[in-house]
């Protein structure tokens, strides 16, 4: 029989705070899928369950703060971690006790996620805004979201007629205590978008990607998660970013439609092809 010693290195281990997606598009679903995609051990610590399909969340089910502070402890006693990424956390209360947790693990860099928050009503997503730019931004190494989403949870009090500009996005994530901002989703001419990555000083990154026309579930879940990861393995933030974002790339291409809803990212688009074509593809962090 074989020797457990003997046993091939542990995948860094990435923990992950999301709800639980039952369609499998989004949430812990995503962040799973993408770090073993990316060859690291997903840490998945439930938040919340969202009642959902691939078109749109209808209900979110909250899980008592406690409880999930006792999953990510448990396995914190066991697994050395490498990184972890913060997505949707459901409500204050745990917004409130997982920023205790980041605390105790300050040197483990955090990538926090802001999606949408259809699902809250208005009152409940300006209080869930407020916990998270008061306790989770704070230490936040890597903020991440397309620029519609970071606009609301940026400056949710100020109505525009145009965006802010990602430079003023940084400044502001920067009073919150955000380190690096990476906006994605920005609408450039001839059918593109761009996405930047931006520190407080200077652009450290700018990638132009051909836009996509179908809507997808799951995408910054996607990103968020592989640059998370990528950080896990030891890589420098523009490499991680860039190779996040390239992998986003290549699963947008792959998607495919389980239902009848959104496209959803298919995070083992290198599976796809033969190992004997000229044109196989490695997943991200394995090349």
């Amino acid at each position: 029989m074989p020797n457990p010693t003997d046993a091939p290195e542990s995948p860094p281990a990435v923990m992950a705070f999301n709800a639980a997606d039952p369609s499998g598009a989004a949430g812990l679903a995503a962040d799973q899928a993408v770090c073993a995609a990316v060859g690291c051990h997903a840490l998945p610590v439930t938040t919340s369950i969202w009642v959902r399909d691939t078109a749109e969340i209808f209900d979110i089910v909250e899980i008592e703060a406690d409880a999930v502070i006792e999953q990510a402890r448990a396995v914190l006693e066991d697994v050395e971690l490498a990184s972890w990424k913060v997505g949707f956390l459901g409500s204050v209360e745990v917004v409130s006790a997982v920023a205790e947790l980041l605390a105790d693990y300050s040197q483990v860099p955090l990538v926090t996620y802001v999606g949408n928050l259809q699902a809250f009503d208005e009152s409940q997503a300006e209080e869930y805004i407020k916990a998270m730019q008061e306790l989770v931004l704070p230490q936040t190494r890597v903020l991440c979201g397309n620029i519609t989403a970071l606009t609301q949870f940026l400056f949710p009090d100020v109505e525009r007629e145009d965006p802010p500009t990602p430079e003023a996005l940084m400044h502001q994530a920067q009073g919150m205590g955000v380190q690096y901002l990476l906006v994605t989703g920005i609408l450039v001419p001839e059918n593109h978008v761009e996405n930047l990555l931006l520190s407080p000083r200077r652009q450290l990154l700018r990638e132009r990607f051909e836009m996509f026309d179908a809507g997808f579930s799951g995408a910054g879940d996607t990103l968020s998660a592989a640059v998370a990861a990528l950080l896990g393995t030891g890589a420098k933030l523009d490499r991680a970013v860039h190779e996040g974002l390239e992998f986003l790339d290549q699963t947008l291409d792959f998607a495919y439609r389980p239902g009848m809803g959104h496209l959803v990212p298919d995070r083992f688009f290198w599976a796809q092809t033969s190992p004997d074509d000229d044109d196989s593809i490695s997943p991200v962090g394995l090349q």
